[in-house]
């Protein structure tokens, strides 16, 4: 039987929680069913399929519900919570991926694995925050958590001020193989949630959690190489990446080769924590063998999957 082309579909956290949302469940649940009907186009379409997730926004809101609640209740770990925004959200995509494969009559079966990410513990990252996680919050309130917790707070767009964690490089998916077997049973695996669950090892191999969340697209982009899947593809705010992004001369790219990538990444087109990490996870995958990536909105995906929307990415 012929393999089925496999794609690598990351999620933004932001796409379940959208701009002006809240996060309600009702909230993330709505935007679930949007993604995931777009996904099982892709599916009926004969591919199969990886997802990834982000978790910005879940996993601050995590941690934040487990400090408020620190006078009745053990306060967890960043890694625990990166543990349960993993299962909280690979939840809400498999029961709406579940449902919308019913209504194609698509007996896939859809599966979300619990993945650990190996770290290096002398990481820069840990050295320099940067990976705004959690809610917004005033200046007074976010120097009390900086006083009273150690946290690394900063102002975030002018929106207020978020806590920042460290976002070490992903240099090993764990659970890989366990990937690879769900494939060739024909599931969609929804894996590396959040970047997946940091840890490192002891100088025994033993291996522990580490404060830290790991940036969905460069884990993303490391299973999309380990995999040898035939399309990478990040799903985000934007149909299409922008050059010059909110100036008069917004140029929105239809089409970029490796070459390209790295030269608008060197003129600084791309905003850190924003846009810059999804091209420099692009830039990583067409680098170690990849043939192609797309970027596009989740309402895009099957219409860039067709060439007809979104910004493709290629070698040559």
């Amino acid at each position: 039987m012929k393999r089925k082309p496999l794609v690598i579909v990351a999620v933004g956290g932001n796409s379940l929680i959208k701009k002006g949302q809240v996060g309600t469940l009702p909230e993330q649940l709505e935007n679930a069913r949007e993604t995931s009907s777009k996904i099982a186009e892709v599916i009926a379409d004969g591919w199969n399929v990886v997802i990834t997730h982000g978790n910005g926004p879940q996993v601050g809101n995590i941690l934040l519900r487990s400090d408020l609640a620190r006078h009745v209740t053990p306060v967890l770990p960043l890694d625990i919570c990166d543990a349960h925004s993993q299962g909280g959200i690979g939840y809400l995509l498999q029961q709406t991926m579940r449902c919308k494969l019913d209504k194609l009559s698509i007996r896939t079966p859809v599966v979300t694995l619990v993945t650990q990410v190996l770290v290096d513990p002398n990481d820069p990252a840990f050295k320099n925050p940067t990976k705004p996680i959690g809610p917004f919050f005033t200046k007074e309130r976010a120097e009390e958590y900086k006083a009273r917790e150690g946290w690394t707070v900063v102002e975030d767009s002018s929106r207020g001020y978020r806590r920042v964690v460290p976002s070490p490089k992903p240099e090993e998916i764990l659970e890989l193989d366990s990937v690879k077997s769900l494939i060739k049973l024909d599931c969609v695996v929804i894996a590396a949630g959040g970047g997946g669950i940091p840890v490192a090892r002891e100088a025994d191999g033993e291996l522990y959690g580490v404060e830290a969340v790991v940036d969905k697209d460069f884990s993303s982009s490391l299973l999309a190489t380990a995999l040898q899947a035939d399309l990478f593809l990040i799903s985000t705010t934007v149909e299409k990446v922008a050059l010059n992004y909110n100036k008069p001369n917004q140029k929105n790219l239809d089409y970029a080769n490796l070459k390209q990538a790295r030269a608008y990444l060197g003129q600084g087109h791309f905003a850190p924590g924003s846009m810059r990490p999804k091209i420099e996870a692009v830039v990583e995958y067409l680098e170690k063998g990849g043939t192609e990536a797309i970027i596009t909105s989740p309402d895009k995906i099957c219409e860039s999957i067709g060439g007809k929307a979104g910004t493709h990415f290629t070698i040559d």
